[in-house]
């Protein structure tokens, strides 16, 4: 291996200073990689269902069917799909979403992919669940386009969006991505979270899929074809059918030695998921703070920093890409270093992990403040709530940490277990269902319309009688977060339509996030 590592470092420096010389070589080269990229092949063989469960929290509604009691991965049956059936994939079952398998069908697909595309990825986590639902459920497909996969793209897309990319494997996995755009997005989210070796097998047997020339390259190299790999990137490069920054990146990847003197390569823009991956390979990882959210998988990995850990598992704990039990994990790895910002949020939750774990009330009390106010600057309270909830609950607090644990549990998955304090409280009979009519409150009476009698807006029932069920859930979430940024009349149709079409339990959870997040929209 060795011995043939370095003789096709021989031919990449060959051809590297031959380039211009190549042309005709090249050409022929080219010629025969093309051929090769669009031979047919059998379809990609399905791979099974990730070994964990996706992680995204899904609240179902009282009366809805209840979700698995289990956390074991379910059984999944496996097989060929046809073209028709690929924007009925997803990987929750109706049994566990609530949703009825005719929840896209009777809708355009083009319409859905748009109300799809302009969900906030900063939304209230009640809305966030509710994405994260209609992203991975099983549905009939949209009627108006057979054939096509405009829907399952769409939903790729914005789980990606998201940072989401787990979930976003798991569904490109299951819908079999033999085609060049699904596997565009699979050979992408594999780089993302260090899977690229499942879609470069793939790719040995399927080359007309490969998305790139940089995609063949590389894989080529992955698998030991070193000289295949120098070949089809210098007459890819004398052709003009790859770029400067991937030709540039790839010519160090493949012979490293080649350019120890060479000053080290910056992007100069947002890299594509390949040339991140390059760079992280050649020992110039790129910072991922300004780049998309997907990008963030690389620094939880155990080989990053702390302090990159933790900034990349508050920026996907905090649109629902993340479960709560890593993020808080995460923060009690180490001892916090300095001081500011993500390392007095480190220090606030260890202080409160430590008194939780002394059973001592006098300490929790001290420190359930900090670790709140922590959670509040980064805008994680729901998942804070979330995690810590039931344990609080285990403690009878006094004066300002009980009406924190209070307000935590209203937010957690507990809320309708929190004692009323009196028949005044108006949050204790939210959570109940039963707000009071009437409020001096104008953001407070705009939620009580919604559970004392206000209708579906009828542009929204006209939908629903043509059974269009996911196009007015998501509808009712764009008039959510209208309603969230200071339009009550919005927030009251949306919540009125939630409890319509049995969303009862987002409902409450997404009024009780607006009276008690401070969110300042």
């Amino acid at each position: 291996m060795q011995t043939s590592r370095h003789h096709s470092a021989k031919c990449v420096k060959r051809f590297h200073w031959m380039r211009i010389k190549s042309a005709s070589i090249a050409a022929t080269c080219i010629a025969a990689a093309s051929a090769a990229m669009a031979q047919p092949a059998d379809p990609l063989s399905a791979i099974d269902w990730l070994s964990q469960t996706p992680t995204v929290t899904i609240h179902i509604a009282p009366d809805e069917p209840p979700v698995a009691e289990g956390g074991s991965t379910p059984e999944v049956s496996v097989g060929q799909l046809d073209s028709e059936g690929r924007d009925a994939v997803g990987l929750l079952p109706s049994n566990v979403t609530g949703l009825p398998n005719s929840l896209w069908q009777e809708s355009n697909a083009k319409n859905l992919a748009d109300l799809l595309a302009v969900q906030s990825a900063e939304a209230f986590p009640a809305m966030q669940a509710l994405t994260y639902t209609l992203l991975l459920a099983e549905a009939n497909p949209p009627i108006d386009v057979p054939g096509k996969h405009t829907l399952l793209l769409k939903r790729v897309d914005k789980l990606i969006a998201l940072g989401a990319i787990e979930q976003a494997n798991a569904l490109l996995v299951r819908a079999n991505p033999d085609e060049p755009d699904l596997f565009a997005r699979w050979f992408d989210v594999t780089l993302l979270i260090g899977e690229e070796d499942r879609a470069c097998s793939a790719l040995e047997g399927a080359p007309h899929l490969a998305p790139s020339y940089g995609a063949r390259v590389f894989c080529l190299a992955r698998a030991g074809d070193w000289n295949s790999a120098a070949i089809t990137l210098n007459s890819a490069k004398l052709l003009n059918l790859i770029s400067e920054e991937t030709d540039s990146l790839l010519l160090r990847f493949l012979d490293p030695e080649l350019f120890a003197e060479e000053p080290l390569l910056v992007s100069v823009s947002e890299p594509s998921p390949l040339n991140f991956r390059l760079y992280e390979a050649i020992g110039e990882a790129q910072p991922t703070a300004s780049l998309p959210r997907a990008y963030s998988h690389s620094d939880l990995s155990e080989t990053a920093g702390w302090k990159s850990r933790l900034e990349a598992a508050e920026r996907l704990a905090r649109v629902g890409a993340l479960p709560e039990n890593r993020l808080f994990a995460i923060y009690t790895e180490n001892r916090p270093a300095a001081s500011g910002t993500v390392w007095d949020r480190a220090s606030a939750i260890q202080k409160f992990e430590s008194a939780l774990a002394s059973k001592d009330q006098s300490k929790v009390e001290q420190a359930l403040p900090a670790a709140w106010n922590a959670m509040k600057s980064a805008r994680l309270e729901v998942p804070f709530a979330r995690f810590y909830a039931e344990k609080l609950s285990k403690f009878t607090l006094k004066d300002e940490a009980a009406t924190l644990a209070g307000k935590i549990l209203l937010l957690s998955p507990m809320y309708e277990n929190i004692n009323p304090t009196g028949s005044d409280d108006y949050l204790s009979a939210l959570a109940l269902g039963n707000p009071p009519k009437q409020s001096a409150d104008p953001l407070k009476q705009s939620v009580s319309d919604a559970f004392h009698g206000a209708g579906v807006p009828q542009a929204l029932s006209n939908r629903l009688a043509r059974g269009q069920l996911g196009e007015v859930i998501l509808q009712a979430m764009t008039l959510f977060s209208q309603g969230a940024a200071g339009d009550l009349r919005a927030l009251t149709s949306a919540l009125a339509t939630f409890r319509a079409i049995g969303l009862e339990d987002t409902a409450r959870q997404a009024a009780l996030q607006v009276l008690l997040l401070e969110r300042g929209y």
